[in-house]
């Protein structure tokens, strides 16, 4: 699977124990090295394209910019169907005493 707009996908790399070893690395006592696969953060969402509802996967990097692009008022590059923009308390003047 991968980003539905920015098209991060799966990575593969190594992760290892934090294992301090020996001075002078000898071999036997080397931390161990795995392969492993990174996944990307993905989220099902629903997005109007071309009229009509369509469910897709977005990356969270994704979702947030969208999320923060309608609060504060600026056109996403996709639109949510189901999310409400949540406005922003005031701030109240400081009142004379």
């Amino acid at each position: 699977m991968e980003c539905y707009h920015c098209e991060k996908g799966a990575l593969y790399g190594r992760s290892h124990t934090h294992h301090r070893g020996v001075a002078g690395g000898r071999w036997k006592k080397r931390a161990p090295k795995t392969q492993r696969i990174f996944l990307p953060n993905l989220q099902s969402v629903a997005i109007m394209e071309d009229g009509a509802e369509k469910r897709v996967k977005l990356c969270n990097k994704c979702l947030k910019r969208v999320k923060k692009d309608m609060n504060d008022g600026k056109r996403p590059f996709l639109q949510l169907v189901h999310y409400k923009v949540t406005a922003e308390p005031e701030a109240q003047p400081a009142q004379a005493a």
